[in-house]
């Protein structure tokens, strides 16, 4: 299987590597008090306590999610390959896939023979598939 690249422009291409960039210095986002009580996960939840530290962004407390962290909207949602991501459940669904642009993930509910076919379907049409694992 050759690697393929989707059709970017370069403006799509920076962005890109802007993403990049972002992704690797954004925060991880810990829940209120999740370092103190085993109970709680880390799992983000916004603090909204009236005399919440973490919600005033007071100094020594975690990162706070705010829009301020959010991607370039040309390549928002984009897989870092730079495909859009489509999901696909059945060969029918690859004809209005753009192989130029669009990448496919077959569906985890789809089975092994289903998977099969979608695939060799696929590499007919010279569409990149992104998760192969029979």
């Amino acid at each position: 299987m050759v690697k393929k690249k989707p059709h970017l422009t370069e403006e799509e291409i920076r962005l890109l590597k802007i993403r990049m960039e972002l992704n690797r210095k954004r925060p991880e986002f810990i829940r209120q008090e999740s370092w103190r009580y085993v109970r709680v996960k880390e799992n983000w939840r916004r603090p909204r306590g009236i005399d919440s530290k973490m919600r005033l962004k007071k100094k020594g407390k975690p990162p706070l999610v705010s829009i301020g962290y959010r991607n370039p909207r040309m390549v928002r949602g984009l897989h870092p390959s730079g495909f859009k991501e489509v999901i696909v459940y059945n060969v029918k669904d690859l004809e209005k896939i753009d192989p130029d642009r669009e990448a496919i993930r077959i569906a985890g509910s789809v089975g092994k023979r289903k998977r099969i076919s979608i695939i060799e379907k696929a590499d007919e049409l010279g569409i990149v598939v992104l998760n192969r694992r029979l």
